[in-house]
């Protein structure tokens, strides 16, 4: 079986539409996107109704997800800053109210197996209460990342939140196909697994795409917390504007 992760699209529609079209050239069998479809881009609904839409393919929860489900507070929550404020906002607004049904549906964890290999897929390390995402470590070493994810029982863990793609073995191996998203250059994150017979072989991807449709529209739409993302989360290529 051969299954493909990604994750942390991020409401970025041409980097999604480029790596769907790549992971369905390598004709994968299955897909999960480990959470975060929206946030931060300026495609929300268009990435969100593209994800629904795309055959084989299973949806976990991210914290802007969340942020859409459970809504926010009336007033600026505390550690938050009044231009992410407005953002999620934005959001949240953006999309049709009536999804959010769906979304809420989305797991936060996925534990299977796949050709009698234990696999877990999961945005990012929970809390007590398995809805609430502990801090990121985006340096974390393979003790680290046992301590994060000590309570998944399984031989390769799969999540996403930190945008930097990686491979850990600790107890587990942990893999991170880092975000599709957002990242410094224009090229879309995914990863494709092929398990056959016991054999496990993981491959990194990374596609180009066209990048203008993206700064275009954060303009046109005046995404707000545009100008502090473009440093934070696509390397200051798109400049001040």
């Amino acid at each position: 079986m051969k299954i493909a992760v990604i994750t942390d699209a991020h409401g970025n529609l041409p980097a999604l539409q480029a790596a769907l079209e790549a992971i369905n050239a390598e004709g994968v069998d299955a897909i999960y996107h480990t959470g975060d479809a929206i946030g931060i881009g300026p495609f929300p609904a268009e990435t969100l109704d593209l994800l629904l839409n795309t055959p084989n393919i299973h949806l976990l929860m991210g914290d802007y997800d969340a942020a859409f489900v459970n809504g926010l507070p009336d007033s600026l929550p505390d550690g938050m800053s009044e231009e992410e404020f407005e953002h999620q906002r934005w959001t949240i607004e953006a999309l049709d109210a009536a999804l959010r049904d769906t979304v809420a549906g989305w797991p936060y964890v996925v534990e299977t197996e796949i050709e009698d290999v234990p696999i877990a897929f999961v945005h990012y390390a929970l809390g007590e209460t398995g809805r609430d995402f502990l801090p990121a470590q985006p340096d974390a070493t393979a003790d680290d990342l046992d301590r994060l994810f000590e309570r998944l029982q399984t031989q390769l863990v799969f999540y996403g939140h930190v945008p930097s793609k990686s491979s850990t073995q600790g107890r587990a191996m942990y893999i991170n196909p880092g975000s599709l998203g957002c990242q410094t250059s224009a090229s879309a994150n995914y990863c494709v697994i092929d398990l056959r017979r016991g054999n496990i072989v993981i491959d990194h991807h990374q596609v180009l795409y066209d990048d203008a449709p993206l700064v275009e529209a954060f303009e046109k739409r005046a995404v707000p917390g545009r100008i502090p993302f473009y440093q934070a989360f696509f390397g200051g290529r798109f400049g001040l504007r």
